[in-house]
C-alpha cells in the first residue's frame, strides 16, 4: 500500500469526522434524529413481525430482587425510560433554565417580562381551548398535554430557516421555550403528581437544603452533588411527586459561578507559562518532561476551575440528551398500534370522552400562536414590554406558530393524564394528535416565516 492510499484514507477519515463533529453540534440535528426514531417506533409497533416483541420488551420488569421484593418497586423499561431517564433531560432542561436565570435572558426584568408573558399566554390559551371540547368529559384530565413547545424542534426549524427571522425573535422564542419548560415542570409538579409522601418529600427537602449550604461553602467537586441527587431521585420516586422533578430541583442545586475568578486565572495561567518555558532549560529530558506534563495537568486543572460546574455538566450531558435519551423516549413512546384507519381520525367527538383529539390539535395548532402573540401584543401595548427589535407583528405570529410544536414535554404530560391500565386508547390518541399537531405547527409556522420574509425584502 503506498503512502499515498494511506494519506488519501486518513484524510477521508478526518472529513468524515468532521462532518459527524459538525452534525452533532448542528441545532436541528436532535430533531431530525427524533423524527427518524418516531418513524422506526411507528414501525416497530405495528408491523406483525415485531409488534409483539415491543410491546413485551416495554413492559419486562427492571431492577434489583431484595429480600423478594423488586427495587425499584414496579420498575419496567417504559417506566425507566419515562422516570429514570428522563431525570436526566429535565436536569439539562433546570440548567438551562437556571443558566437564563443567572445571565440569559430571564437575567433581568427588562428581558425577562416578555417572554414570559408570551410562555403563559403560550400556556393559557391551549388549555382553555382543550376545555372547550373536552369539560365535564373523561378527558378533561388532559387539559396540560397542549400546553408546553419543544425547544429542539422549535429551534431547529428557525436555524434550518437561517435569516428569515429576525434575531431577536429567534432569541424571544428560545427565552420563551425555557420560560415555557418552567410552567410545564410547575404543572406536572401540581397536577399530575400522586398525593405525596410528606415524610419522605420532607427527607429529600432536607437533603437539598443541605445541598444548598454545601454549595454556598464553596463545595465544587461533582461526586457532592451527584451521589445526593441520586437519593433525592428515590425519595421523589416513592414519595409521589414525579421523580423528573427532582433533576429540576438539583440542577438549580449546581453552583453557576466557576471556582477561580478571572484575574485568578490569568495570574496562574502566567505562572504555568514560565513554569513550562523554565522545563526547556532542563538537561534531563526525562526531568523536563516530567515538568511539561505536570504544567499541563495544572493548566487544565485551573481551566476547569474557571469554568462554572452548571456549564460544564450542560456541555457534557447535552450530546447525550439529544441523541440518546430523546431518541429513546421517543422509541418507548412513540410506537403507538394502529388498530385502523380511524385511529387517525381525532376530530371525533362523544359526549363521554369529549374530543382529546381537537383539544390537543386546536390547542397547540392555534392557541399556542394566539395566546402567545395576544398576550405579548398587550404587554407592549401597555409599556410593560418592549417589542423585540426589528420585528413585526407578523413575523412574530409566525414564529409563535412553531410554539405549537410540542412534541417532548406535551407526549410526557400525555403519559401522565391518563391511567394506562383504563384509558390506553386515550393516550394513543393523545400521542397520535400531538405528531400530527406538532406537524401541522411546523409546516405552518415556516411557510408563514416565508411568505412574510419574501414580503419584507421587496
Amino acid at each position: 500500500m503506498s503512502i499515498f492510499t494511506k494519506f488519501g484514507r486518513v484524510k477521508r477519515f478526518h472529513v468524515m469526522s468532521q462532518r459527524g463533529h459538525n452534525f452533532l453540534h448542528a441545532p436541528w440535528a436532535g430533531g431530525i434524529v427524533l423524527v427518524i426514531c418516531v418513524i422506526i417506533a411507528m414501525l416497530l409497533a405495528n408491523l406483525p413481525a415485531t409488534a409483539e416483541f415491543y410491546h413485551k420488551m416495554l413492559h419486562m420488569e427492571l431492577g434489583l430482587w431484595i429480600d423478594g421484593e423488586l427495587f425499584p418497586e414496579s420498575m419496567t423499561v417504559e417506566k425507566f425510560v419515562n422516570d429514570a431517564l428522563m431525570v436526566i433531560f429535565f436536569f439539562t432542561v433546570g440548567l438551562e433554565i437556571r443558566r437564563e436565570m443567572s445571565h440569559g435572558q430571564l437575567s433581568t426584568p427588562k428581558k425577562a417580562i416578555l417572554p414570559i408573558i408570551a410562555a403563559l399566554g403560550g400556556m393559557l390559551c391551549p388549555a382553555l381551548i382543550y376545555a372547550c371540547f373536552n369539560l365535564g368529559t373523561e378527558s378533561i384530565s388532559g387539559w396540560g398535554i397542549p400546553t408546553a413547545t419543544d425547544i429542539a424542534f422549535a429551534i431547529g426549524i428557525m436555524s434550518l430557516l437561517g435569516d428569515r427571522v429576525p434575531i431577536s425573535l429567534k432569541v424571544f422564542l428560545t427565552a420563551l421555550a425555557v420560560a415555557d419548560d418552567l410552567g410545564a415542570i410547575l404543572v406536572i409538579a401540581l397536577f399530575y403528581g400522586q398525593t405525596p409522601n410528606l415524610l419522605l418529600l420532607g427527607i429529600a427537602i432536607l437533603i437539598m437544603v443541605g445541598i444548598y449550604f454545601m454549595r454556598r461553602l464553596g463545595e465544587y467537586r461533582v461526586a457532592a452533588y451527584l451521589i445526593p441527587a441520586c437519593v433525592v431521585w428515590i425519595l421523589f420516586y416513592y414519595s409521589g411527586v414525579h421523580a423528573t422533578i427532582s433533576g429540576v430541583a438539583m440542577a438549580m442545586l449546581i453552583p453557576t459561578t466557576p471556582r477561580y475568578s478571572r484575574s485568578y486565572y490569568l495570574h496562574k495561567a502566567d505562572i504555568i507559562e514560565r513554569g513550562i518555558k523554565n522545563a526547556d532549560y532542563i538537561e534531563d529530558e526525562n526531568r523536563a518532561q516530567e515538568e511539561r506534563t505536570y504544567y499541563f495537568n495544572r493548566m487544565k486543572q485551573i481551566s476547569n476551575g474557571a469554568e462554572s460546574m452548571s456549564h460544564r455538566v450542560e456541555h457534557l450531558l447535552m450530546p447525550y440528551v439529544n441523541f440518546l435519551i430523546m431518541p429513546i423516549f421517543a422509541l418507548a413512546n412513540a410506537g403507538v398500534h394502529i388498530e385502523s384507519v380511524e385511529y387517525f381520525n381525532i376530530f371525533e367527538y362523544s359526549a363521554e370522552l369529549g374530543s382529546i383529539g381537537m383539544g390537543i390539535f386546536f390547542g397547540l395548532v392555534l392557541g399556542k400562536p394566539l395566546g402567545i402573540s395576544l398576550f405579548s401584543f398587550l404587554a407592549i401595548k401597555l409599556g410593560v414590554a418592549e417589542c423585540p427589535a426589528g420585528a413585526t407583528w407578523k413575523m412574530l405570529f409566525a414564529v409563535a406558530c412553531l410554539g405549537g410544536i410540542g412534541f417532548t414535554m406535551s407526549i410526557f404530560v400525555d403519559n401522565l393524564a391518563f391511567d394506562a391500565a383504563t384509558h390506553l386508547d386515550l393516550i394513543n390518541k393523545g400521542k397520535i394528535s400531538i405528531l400530527l399537531a406538532s406537524t401541522a405547527a411546523a409546516i405552518l409556522g415556516s411557510l408563514l416565516i416565508i411568505i412574510f420574509s419574501k414580503k419584507q425584502t421587496k
